[in-house]
């Protein structure tokens, strides 16, 4: 395993834990950081079935990029946003299912990572926004797109050019974190949510990522037959011979590897 400097990985096969550790600036998202943890993520196992981003200490996720980089960008420098869309990418886009545990600050940046996350989780101590009118930019890693397609126009608007910060329990009405829990159970529910996640069978994981992620903005009959072709792949899959045999032996399913995951 690399050994990082602004990041920490852990993995036991099936769950991996990326955290993003730079507590003394509250976890702000410089270039090594974006850079080691795209490195972690492209580097995961096909075991994994479930991937957890958490932040070190127990005052923020991320709080946006670091500003003291930013000031030294420019248009003619900006040469590692890249990176930090292709890590957006590779989050909204893994065969696995990726979370965002938010404890303390998600701003900006770090918002954005967690945006890009199939499932978020915080703690009632979670504050989330995109204040970057405030340094006169706009949220550019996919903050204005995702936002909006998770809370609407009007107040994704709202929330991006007045650069407000949501505390949890708004957020989570707003759709922005699917779930709140208390700081004293945040760790266990985190560990919870991980080990029910790793036991999913993993094409029916990959499928319902694939297709919740991209049949939005189609018609409802080019989603129904995406879903369908999904469906097809599923029934020839071990999860799903898994899964019925379970079922009728009453027992639990135990869901393995698929031989060959990069084939569906």
């Amino acid at each position: 395993m690399a050994d990082y400097q602004t990041i920490t990985l852990s993995n036991d096969g099936a769950r991996a834990y990326l955290t993003f550790n730079r507590p003394e600036v509250l976890n702000a998202l410089n270039d090594m950081l974006i850079a080691e943890a795209l490195d972690a993520v492209s580097g995961l196992s096909g075991e994994t079935r479930v991937l957890v981003l958490k932040g070190a200490g127990d005052r923020a996720f991320a709080a946006g990029a670091d500003l003291e980089e930013m000031q030294r960008r420019t248009p003619w420098n900006e040469i590692d946003f890249g990176r930090r869309r292709e890590l957006a990418r590779r989050l909204e886009s893994a065969p696995f299912v990726t979370v965002a545990a938010i404890n303390g600050y998600a701003l900006g940046g770090g918002l954005e990572l967690a945006l890009a996350c199939h499932l978020r989780i915080g703690s009632t101590s979670a504050v989330v926004g995109l204040p970057e009118t405030r340094i006169g930019i706009l949220p550019a890693n996919g903050g204005t797109a995702r936002l909006t397609r998770l809370v609407g126009r009007g107040r994704a608007m709202r929330m991006i050019l007045l650069g407000e910060q949501v505390k949890a329990e708004e957020a989570e009405r707003l759709g922005i974190l699917n779930w709140v829990v208390g700081e004293d159970d945040f760790e266990a529910e985190i560990e919870t949510l991980a080990e029910r996640l790793s036991r999913l069978a993993p094409v029916s994981a990959r499928a319902i990522i694939d297709t919740v992620s991209k049949t939005a903005d189609m018609s409802l009959d080019h989603a129904i037959d995406y879903e369908h072709r999904w469906f097809q792949l599923c029934l020839g899959s071990e999860g799903k011979k898994e899964g019925v045999r379970a079922f009728l032996e009453k027992r639990k399913p135990q869901f393995g590897p698929e031989p060959d995951r990069d084939g569906f």
